[in-house]
């Protein structure tokens, strides 16, 4: 659910407080889905082709954000169960489902997905985690939860921020509408070994593991990824219990 913003280094280190994740997000749940977000971009197409054929699949969707994913997952004939702690956020995910009238596919819970997941253990065929990473500090505890509640053998599909985006002084962020202020929300400087080293100790097996950057294409499209011109600024996993 991150936004890459800042082209400056020197923002490494910011003069702003960042908001916690749960308050942050409610402010930014108002524009989220219309700030051109070259991330989101990025990310569906590749989404789709790792997770691929979701009819009749239980599937739960960790920080669902907006349900920008839940409601097209359930469309697409899966179950889908989604948590997030922001009530900004899943209010937009309610309406989502409404319009797509998938309501009884899908159950919104509104949730801290860092203080583990209210399910049984593997109990979805699929586990969805996109662009929350970045916010999770205790990264093994996490990939174990998420491989805890996945049927054994089940896949596990991730996207996040690029770690190499902190070298350009990145972190979750954007603009109040109401106000105009640059707002920072909480966010864990995880490193490509981090994630590496953590997705190990939790058990689980590397499917598919890919570096997304901008290109001249998405640069023309979106003002924001301009200035990442051939800069990797998506991470994309796919694992498995």
């Amino acid at each position: 659910m991150t936004e890459p913003t800042s082209t400056n280094p020197s923002s490494a280190i910011s003069p702003e407080a960042p908001l916690p994740a749960r308050e942050g997000y409610n402010r930014w749940a108002e524009v989220y889905d219309a700030d051109g977000n070259p991330l989101i971009a990025l990310e569906r197409p590749e989404l789709d082709r790792l997770v691929g054929d979701v009819r009749g699949q239980r599937i739960v969707d960790i920080g669902c954000g907006t349900g920008r994913h839940t409601a097209r997952l359930a469309l697409a004939g899966a179950h889908v169960l989604g948590l997030d702690q922001s009530p900004g956020m899943l209010a937009r995910a309610r309406q989502k489902v409404v319009a797509g009238g998938v309501t009884e596919r899908v159950v919104l819970i509104e949730h801290d997905v860092r203080r583990g997941l209210p399910l049984a253990d593997g109990s979805v065929d699929l586990a969805l985690c996109c662009l929350v990473l970045d916010h999770i500090a205790d990264l093994v505890g996490f990939f174990r939860e998420m491989r805890r509640v996945v049927k054994p053998g089940g896949p596990l599909v991730l996207s996040s921020m690029h770690p190499a985006m902190m070298l350009r002084g990145v972190q979750a962020r954007f603009i109040d509408p109401a106000t105009g202020e640059r707002v920072l929300v909480e966010s864990s400087p995880n490193r490509m070994c981090d994630y590496i080293m953590a997705i190990v100790a939790a058990g689980l097996q590397i499917e598919h593991i890919s570096e997304h950057a901008v290109d001249a294409d998405l640069a023309a499209r979106l003002p924001r990824a301009e200035p990442y011109l051939n800069w990797p600024i998506l991470l994309m996993l796919k694992l498995r219990r």
